[in-house]
């Protein structure tokens, strides 16, 4: 799968690199397009090109799911950007916040014209139209879910659109797409996705992570009766935990392991790796020659002491997630991290990198464990405590700390709560966390949050484009 990402389909971009952009559109003249979709492997082909733009955008989700959290700190005030998402001085007319609405926005304009593609096409002809189906609305649903809760209420598109139309979309309330777009295209998805692949194939989406995302959506959307449902089914597919948590993050291994339900691929030496190695390591030369990794340095996505306090001195996680103050090299010195640099690091992404941003860590978007973290979640939300208790103390069997018995209810959501910290920080999880459970302000108002914070601002050059803010308003604050 890693390999194959570089395959796309032929679309076009309303405007050039030069002009505004906003979202990408179907060409006006469909004959090549018309060409490209006659075959099995023409629509494999284009579905592949659809996670194209994931890979770009997941090298800088972490600024959305956790530098504008608590528990990673922009340390290093070099970069401006990553400051401004740290400390809520964010300006609508950041770079990210544009590459990120284009980014999303060009998964939903691709797997919107494969579908419409689709559609007319003989099954006798495509023999595997329908998971070609089930894996676009899986991706589009992806993009849709990442949308809302990054910028709120978005255009809903879900067929391509002509330039003319483009200019007089509206923002969308988050509910409508929750219920005609990503709930529906994960319940196709779920239903037509294989169990597994074998092969190149391998890294596409799953019936598993069709379900997996689905439970999460069910749970951010606080519909506890259908996410305990739908996260039960993924219990009984065969998924379970690494005996070694370290073994998540060893590179050298196969990361399509028994807790791997979907990840983002990345692959070095092909032009398809990432920058999240890069970007995460400390400008201290000394430390990247500890792991072989060349290339620029980033500083960025410093994992604070206040995490680091938080951990069992004998969880095997609390290095791996926050390793404070430098590193042992290979002959058993103690390499320190220079005044000058940021003084913490996550190794869940550190392993060789032959040049910059050619990493092949891949971005895990679920695993099993943050599985049974949500299924212990709803299960006490649902009253059903002791079964709660049970996914909760699986997490903390496997690095073998001690396990929870006699709590309450409420405690007992405290401590899902902090778990979810412990075992998945640098993940992308912890701020969608804070904002779905309600706790985003009063834990980071002392940081600079203000109450209208949850959603950050729609892209400035998007809202210039549409010049209708009654159609297309900028989110609340953010003018």
């Amino acid at each position: 799968m890693k390999v194959i990402f570089t395959i796309c389909i032929l679309v076009l971009i309303i405007m050039g690199s030069c002009k505004k952009e906003f979202i990408e559109l179907t060409p006006q003249s469909t004959v090549v397009v018309d060409i490209l979709y006659k075959t099995d492997k023409d629509f494999q082909d284009a579905v592949i090109g659809c996670y194209t733009p994931l890979q770009a955008q997941y090298q800088n989700f972490w600024a959305f799911g956790d530098l504008r959290g608590d528990d990673s700190r922009q340390e290093v005030l070099a970069n401006l950007s990553n400051v401004s998402f740290d400390n809520f001085t964010l300006n609508n007319d950041d770079n990210r916040l544009t590459s990120t609405w284009i980014n999303y926005y060009q998964v939903v304009s691709r797997t919107n014209l494969i579908l419409s593609k689709i559609e007319s096409i003989d099954v006798s002809i495509v023999k595997t139209k329908d998971r070609h189906i089930a894996e676009a609305k899986f991706l589009r649903a992806l993009a849709y879910f990442d949308l809302v809760r990054i910028f709120g209420d978005v255009p809903m598109l879900t067929a391509p659109i002509t330039v003319n139309e483009a200019y007089n979309l509206s923002r969308e309330k988050v509910d409508k797409i929750y219920d005609e777009v990503i709930i529906k295209d994960l319940m196709v998805a779920e239903t037509n996705l294989p169990d597994s692949y074998t092969g190149t194939d391998v890294g596409r989406a799953t019936k598993g992570a069709a379900k997996a995302l689905l439970g999460k959506v069910y749970l951010t959307r606080k519909d506890f009766a259908k996410a305990e449902a739908k996260l039960k089914e993924v219990t009984t597919m065969g998924y379970a935990l690494l005996g070694n948590y370290k073994d998540l993050f060893d590179y050298s291994k196969n990361e399509h392991h028994k807790e791997y339900i979907f990840d983002i691929e990345y692959e070095e030496g092909i032009g398809e790796g990432s920058n999240i190695t890069n970007a995460f390591t400390p400008q201290w030369t000394p430390i990247a020659d500890v792991y072989g990794i060349k290339g620029l340095l980033g500083d960025n996505n410093a994992p604070p002491q206040s995490l680091y306090n938080l951990f069992d001195p004998s969880d095997p996680r609390r290095d791996i997630t926050v390793l404070l103050g430098g590193v042992t090299d290979k002959n058993g010195n103690f390499v320190k991290l220079p005044p000058q640099s940021q003084q913490s690091f996550t190794q869940k992404y550190m392993t060789s990198v032959p040049s910059g941003g050619d990493s092949k860590a891949n971005w895990k978007v679920i695993r099993y464990a943050d599985v049974l973290l949500m299924y212990a979640e709803v299960l006490n939300e649902n009253g059903k405590v002791n079964e709660a208790l049970d996914y909760l103390n699986q997490i903390r069997s496997r690095v073998k700390i001690s396990t929870y018995s006699n709590l309450t209810k409420d405690e007992l959501r405290e401590k899902i709560y902090l778990e979810r910290r412990l075992e998945l920080s640098s993940e992308g999880q912890r701020w969608f966390d804070l904002v779905r459970t309600g706790r985003a302000y009063s834990v980071m108002q002392s940081y600079g949050m203000k109450p209208y914070m949850t959603v950050f601002p729609i892209p400035l050059t998007q809202i210039q484009i549409i010049n209708n803010r009654t159609i297309f308003p900028q989110n609340e604050g953010y003018e």
